[in-house]
């Protein structure tokens, strides 16, 4: 899936919908690291803001946890 500038459905939203389907799928597993502000950039040629907001989507539905000055992980699900 790839991010479509043109949707009427914003950018940060379709980057947290990837993310949240990478997570669910086990390719990112519990623990694991998301990538990086830039390297989220540059693979989907998006602004630092909409990194950030998608971001902000998954920690409000506790999918990932960000570790000041070590980066955004994905959440142990206990149970």
């Amino acid at each position: 899936m790839t991010i479509s500038h043109d949707s009427a459905v914003p950018i940060y939203r379709q980057l947290a919908a990837l993310l949240r389907d990478r997570i669910e799928s086990g390719n990112l597993a519990p623990g694991a690291p998301l990538p990086s502000e830039s390297q989220l950039m540059g693979e989907y040629g998006i602004s630092r803001d909409s990194v950030r907001k998608a971001m902000d989507v998954l920690r409000a539905d506790e999918l990932v946890v960000t570790v000041q000055g070590k980066g955004t992980y994905v959440v142990q699900k206990s149970g």
